[in-house]
C-alpha cells in the first residue's frame, strides 16, 4: 500500500533557484464558504510537504485550500498565500505546487 498522501504540495524558490524549506502549510477543506482545518506540515530540505494526509483518510469531492505561510519564510509582498482548488475525481492524486518570488507567485495542478 502507498504512504503517500492524495493531496500532496512542492514550495520552489524561483527567485534563489532552490526548494523552499521551513515553509508551514496547512491544508484545509472549504464548505459553504467555511474553512474546516484537516492537517499541517512543513516543508523538508526538497521543498516538499508529502504527507499531509493520512494515506487512509477518504479523500471526498469538494474545494480544498492549501494556506503557505511565505511570510516567515522569506519577505516579501505576500504574507501568505492560499490556493483554493477543487476535487472532483477521488481516487486521483493532487499535486499543487507553488512557484515563489518576494513579488510574486504562481501555482499549478502537477503529477
Amino acid at each position: 500500500m502507498s504512504t503517500r498522501s492524495p493531496i500532496t504540495t512542492h514550495v520552489l524558490d524561483v527567485a534563489k533557484g532552490r526548494p523552499a524549506a521551513g515553509v508551514a502549510v496547512r491544508l484545509e477543506r472549504v464548505r459553504d464558504g467555511a474553512a474546516v482545518p484537516l492537517a499541517r506540515g512543513v516543508t523538508d530540505d526538497d521543498g516538499r510537504v508529502a504527507t499531509l494526509l493520512a494515506p487512509d483518510h477518504a479523500l471526498e469531492a469538494g474545494v480544498y485550500r492549501l494556506v503557505f505561510d511565505v511570510g516567515a519564510y522569506q519577505e516579501g509582498f505576500y504574507p501568505s498565500v492560499s490556493i483554493d482548488f477543487r476535487v472532483e475525481a477521488t481516487r486521483e492524486h493532487y499535486h499543487v505546487p507553488l512557484l515563489l518570488s518576494p513579488y510574486g507567485y504562481s501555482t499549478y495542478r502537477g503529477s
